[in-house]
């Protein structure tokens, strides 16, 4: 059996997006109009969101609890 490489990472989930998006906006503001360009600024929004929800799930103000209503008042 085959093990999993594992190594640490060294910038944060945030700050990887958050690389991520500005490379591919710069890429995409290289290319011209088109569907290339088009998929490279949706790709560089979808970090960019990813990076503010993980922000946003990770920052101590968000409740961490999934569901506050008693047992039996849920909705399966």
């Amino acid at each position: 059996m085959q093990r999993r490489r594992r190594f640490k990472q060294t910038l944060s989930l945030e700050q990887r997006l958050s690389e991520e998006a500005k490379r591919l906006r710069t890429a995409a503001n290289l290319l011209p109009p088109g569907a290339a360009r088009d998929e490279m600024i949706r790709k560089a929004r979808q970090a960019e969101i990813g990076s503010r929800m993980n922000a946003w799930l990770t920052s101590p103000h968000t409740e961490k609890t999934v569901c506050s209503a008693p047992a039996e008042n849920r909705v399966p």
